[in-house]
């Protein structure tokens, strides 16, 4: 069968959290950015955007530290930056426009979702619960933490997967970064990069499809 055509099978969409189902991109990287600056180090919101690709947060603050020349211990990052995160969801979240209405077509033709993402549970059900999304996902959240193990690695969307009792050849995996991307290559998984970015490259490989918006999304999968 050709992975990436969405007439075959489909038992459950697992969705990534950030920037696919809440709009949380932009604040994190403001969050980002006034983390360094609480330490003196000034990195452009745009620099932290074009540098951006997702993956564990541990690795994204080293990162940014080799590319500021900045020498701040990750465990003095990791919390400011999670604490300035809860502050900018709390004033300014919303979901990406349009996803429920897919949840919603999804549900309707009997199509399980979940949620696997590299943040831990507790900031899952903080950025769902704000944008009223966490309804559709209760008991349905699968994070990176649990499996000791990050995107790209593909061992989240397999326990998620397990866990919705869904084969792995019947799961769709939808994610907006390149690393994402790569892990649902990596776990054999039909795939699809959903990124209105025209200028965001997307991973050449069988198993993927560009999505620039909800209706090509809807196109797709309902």
């Amino acid at each position: 069968m050709s992975y990436n055509r969405f007439e075959a099978p489909v038992g459950c969409v697992i969705f990534d959290c950030d920037g696919t189902l809440v709009d949380s991109e932009k604040l994190s990287h403001k969050a980002l950015v006034e983390t360094f600056a609480t330490f003196g180090v000034v990195i452009s919101l745009q620099e932290s955007l074009d540098h951006f690709e997702g993956g564990k947060l541990s690795d994204v603050l080293q990162s940014t530290c080799e590319r500021s020349g900045a020498h701040i211990p990750i465990d003095q990052l990791e919390p400011r930056f999670r604490d300035l995160c809860h502050q900018y969801f709390e004033a300014e979240l919303q979901p990406v426009k349009g996803i429920e209405t897919l949840i919603k077509a999804l549900n309707q033709q009997g199509i399980d979702t979940c949620v696997a993402s590299n943040g831990p549970v507790e900031k899952m059900e903080h950025a769902l619960a704000l944008t009223k999304l966490l309804p559709y996902f209760q008991h349905r959240l699968f994070s990176a933490f649990d499996t000791n193990s990050w995107k790209p690695a593909p061992d989240l969307l397999h326990y998620a997967a397990m866990n919705m009792a869904c084969p792995t050849e019947q799961c769709i995996f939808i994610d907006d970064t390149n690393k994402g991307i790569q892990a649902g290559i990596n776990a054999h998984m039909r795939t699809v990069h959903f990124n209105a970015n025209p200028n965001v490259r997307t991973t050449d490989h069988p198993l993927v499809t560009r999505a620039f918006s909800i209706e090509d999304l809807i196109a797709l999968l309902c």
